[in-house]
């Protein structure tokens, strides 16, 4: 059985300091809906002693750190990631329930990606320059010399969610470190393991006692509210749905906390009679089917031009049928929503062209939480299955005639996360992409990344950027200095 612990002022354990009794609940394997596990409940106690931990990592050995030191820690934690890198894919497909070759190959080099990368980005340059006095508008007189440093925001709160757990939580984590700030770190209450091991790693690499501290438990009323509204938390950092961004930001608001938020998505694809076929047919197969649809940037929404939607809608169809490597929902309570979405779209409409339905295996994953990769047509855009983020593997697919109908459906959403153009007209590219009301758009391509590049949604898809110099932005105060000379 596992046991997630949490990892508070340097310290492992699942018991509160005042000795009470220590509350858990059950980890529950998705592919077969067995029990594996119990996870460990922080309550008021827990999530304070962790808080305070971090405030006093920023006033004692961690506050003192500079970029060098700072640097060297995250590629301490990189090395350890590496170091263990097949129990963290374990941990990752085990609670996730997803193909072990994903977590291999996506979310695990992706953390240890991440230290390293933000290693890399503390060496930067000091912005300066000279100023001269306005009359009027300063007490000094002549040239000044001005320079900006950054400093910590101070305790960050960081909570991640249950698709790509240790991928977002590292995303967070490691720019939140580099900036110099102390963490306080809740993943979802549904995949807490390479989370505990990512304390261990943390651990062992010698970070100062408090300078990143994990609690477990649940979100509303429980652990995740107690810690993003708590007044010693200086900075929120949140992935996951947009209800429970505004709900923190509620809650931020009665202490003017600043918050980053990278929340749903109901993420169109543009598919051009002009394009390459087969390619648009692959990448539509991964950003719809990929984890089984449960990635914040997976394509929910499909337009083709009309000359060739007849083609790729069977091409699409039979692809979805044909897909046999999937894992499962992340529990029961989510399967039964996909799969209430399915039957709303047949009410509403929908022709079914794949899918549907809970697949049958003929082995332990018929007592887990499938569903059906599944495509859908008919339904206009009023629908709520056209307008609601499922979150799971469905697509519906829409004929459109011109350039400017393609963008005004693509637009056509509350959300504004990712979006996909395949086209072979490299004018048509350019005249689309930034006319579409999303934070990213792939051209010909889906999900390729440069960690060094803005990542966030509009709308009710987020609140700022993250990635690269945009992390380390949020994570850290400018401050002016300003210097007669």
């Amino acid at each position: 059985m596992k046991t997630a612990r949490h990892y508070v002022g340097g310290a492992f354990g699942p018991a509160p300091s005042d000795g009470t009794a220590i509350r858990t609940f059950p980890l529950v394997d998705p592919v077969d809906g067995t029990v594996v596990g119990k996870v460990p409940e922080a309550g008021h106690e827990t999530v304070d002693a962790a808080v305070a931990a971090a405030r006093g990592a920023l006033d004692g050995p961690w506050g003192n750190t500079g970029p060098e030191e700072r640097a060297a820690a995250l590629r301490r934690i990189a090395d350890g990631i590496e170091a263990r890198f097949d129990e963290f894919a374990d941990a990752e497909a085990g609670d996730t329930g997803k193909p072990r070759g994903l977590a291999a190959t996506v979310d695990i080099p992706r953390a240890i990606g991440n230290f390293r990368a933000y290693a890399e980005l503390l060496h930067g340059r000091p912005e300066t320059s000279y100023t001269t006095a306005v009359p009027g508008w300063s007490t000094g007189t002549g040239k000044a010399l001005n320079y900006t440093v950054r400093r910590p925001l101070g305790v960050v709160a960081v909570v991640s969610p249950w698709n790509l757990p240790l991928l977002l939580l590292t995303w967070k984590v490691a720019p939140a470190l580099a900036a110099g700030n102390a963490v306080v770190a809740k993943p979802s209450e549904e995949t807490p393991s390479t989370a505990t091991l990512l304390a261990e790693v943390i651990d062992a690499a010698g970070l100062p006692a408090g300078a990143f501290n994990l609690v477990h438990g649940h979100g509303t009323g429980a652990a995740g509210e107690f810690l993003t509204s708590h007044p010693g938390v200086d900075a929120i950092a949140f992935t996951g749905e947009s209800a429970t961004g505004a709900a923190i930001m509620r809650k931020a608001a009665d202490h003017l906390t600043p918050v980053s938020f990278e929340l749903g998505g109901k993420n169109p694809a543009l598919v051009f009679a002009d394009s390459d076929l087969d390619a648009a047919v692959d990448g539509t197969v991964r950003s719809a089917f990929t984890h089984s649809g449960q990635i914040c940037l997976c394509t929910e929404r499909v337009y083709v031009q009309r000359t060739v939607f007849d083609e790729f809608v069977a091409r699409l169809g039979e692809r979805a049928r044909e897909l046999t490597d999937y894992g499962p929902m992340i529990s029961a309570a989510h399967r039964d929503k996909v799969l209430s979405y399915y039957r709303l779209a047949v009410d509403e409409g929908a022709t079914v062209v794949a899918g549907g339905g809970v697949p049958s295996f003929g082995d332990r994953r018929d007592r887990g939480f499938y569903v059906e990769p599944t495509v859908l047509t008919g339904l206009d855009g009023r629908a709520r299955t056209m307008r609601e983020e499922v979150f799971g593997p469905i697509c519906h697919v829409a004929p459109f005639d011109t350039e400017d109908e393609a963008v005004a459906l693509a637009n056509d959403s509350r959300y504004g996360l990712a979006a996909t153009v395949w086209t072979r007209d490299l004018s048509r590219a350019h005249r689309v992409a930034p006319r579409i009301e999303a934070g990213i758009v792939w051209v010909n391509c889906w999900n390729l990344r440069d960690l060094r590049t803005p990542f966030g949604g509009i709308k009710d898809s987020g609140i700022g950027r993250e990635g690269g110099t945009y992390s380390l932005d949020f994570f850290s105060e400018p401050v002016n200095i300003c210097v007669q000379v």
